[in-house]
């Protein structure tokens, strides 16, 4: 029988991605380094330790697990992070594919899901961003998503390949407690750890060009994303055509907005401060979701208030410390 592949399955997205398909009764397994990731969170399905650089580990797990699709997740995504350290971004997560789609090819796997990101986009001057956008990435972590589409798709043309880029917005929430995000780098877990600390949270530039003067992203709950990758195997493994596809809600929301369904869920308000911009953050991004939903069938269920109730339910069920 068959399997999939999830590189970064132990990781927040990955993840979830893992239980959608365990809850479907798919056979996964999951490549993971742990840098990031915490063995705990596959669950039962099986754990190969190691880095997505290492090709003849990559090879070895494909043929062992008679892997026939790949679910391609992991990958260094912090975008300062990047802007500080481009070259780490470069190898990590391009070198890194060009590995894996090397044991790809080499183990005829015929499905390729990969895990791309809004940052393809950069700052789109639209109020809707579709997938017909030209990308100008505004980061090096967006550039190597970009070029990671770029890598799949010609390797889908060259060959029997079939790829789906998914375009995350921007992920958040929870399916359950336990699978809350590990770290604290996005807007709802920073501003989490600031009110159950008793300081006040950050807003990093309220001079953008947009209604309040802070940034406006299209915030989608985690487990709808793991559902967009359950909607593209199955396109995948009908016949569907290779493409690629955002994964949003469709509605923005500013650093503002965020920050007051934060302090409405928890009962903490404490006024925010003003830092400097971050180098990369563009004003605005919202998805068009229009495509996924006429080709996949796939929209989020999930609304905001929803999205950081979930977070703040599993923020609760952290360790101490």
């Amino acid at each position: 029988m068959s399997s999939w592949l999830v590189t970064g399955g132990a990781g927040y997205i990955g993840a979830h991605v893992v239980k959608a398909f365990r809850d479907l009764g798919e056979p996964v397994v999951v490549v993971d380094d742990l840098s990031t990731g915490e063995a705990s969170r596959v669950g039962d399905a099986p754990l190969v330790v190691g880095s997505v650089a290492d090709r003849e580990l990559l090879t070895d797990t494909l043929r062992t697990h008679a892997v026939d699709g790949i679910v391609h997740i992991a990958a260094k995504k912090q975008v300062g992070e990047s802007v500080a350290d481009p070259l780490r971004y470069y190898r990590e997560n391009v070198g890194g594919l060009i590995s894996l789609l090397e044991a790809a090819a080499d183990c005829g796997v015929g499905s390729f899901v990969f895990s791309s990101s809004s940052s393809v986009y950069g700052m789109p001057d639209v109020e809707l961003v579709t997938e017909e956008v030209r990308g100008i990435p505004l980061s090096p972590y967006g550039e190597t998503k970009l070029i990671g589409e770029w890598m799949t798709r010609a390797i889908a043309t060259a060959t029997d390949l079939q790829v789906i880029s998914l375009r995350y917005f921007n992920a958040a929430g929870a399916a359950c407690v336990e699978l809350g995000d590990p770290g604290v780098f996005n807007l709802i877990p920073l501003a989490l750890r600031a009110l159950t600390g008793g300081t006040p949270p950050t807003i990093f530039g309220d001079d953008y060009p947009t209604p309040d003067g802070t940034c406006i992203r299209d915030y989608v709950h985690v487990a709808d994303i793991a559902d967009a990758h359950v909607a593209a195997v199955r396109h995948l493994s009908g016949g569907g055509r290779s493409s690629a596809y955002n994964v949003g809600r469709g509605q923005g929301s500013s650093v503002r907005e965020i920050l007051a369904e934060v302090a409405a869920v928890t009962g903490i308000d404490i006024p925010a401060t003003i830092a400097a911009r971050r180098p990369g953050d563009p004003a605005r991004v919202t998805a068009s979701v229009e495509a996924i939903h006429r080709d996949l069938g796939w929209q989020a269920r999930y609304d905001l208030r929803e999205i950081v109730q979930s977070a703040w339910e599993a923020w609760q069920h952290r360790p101490p410390g």
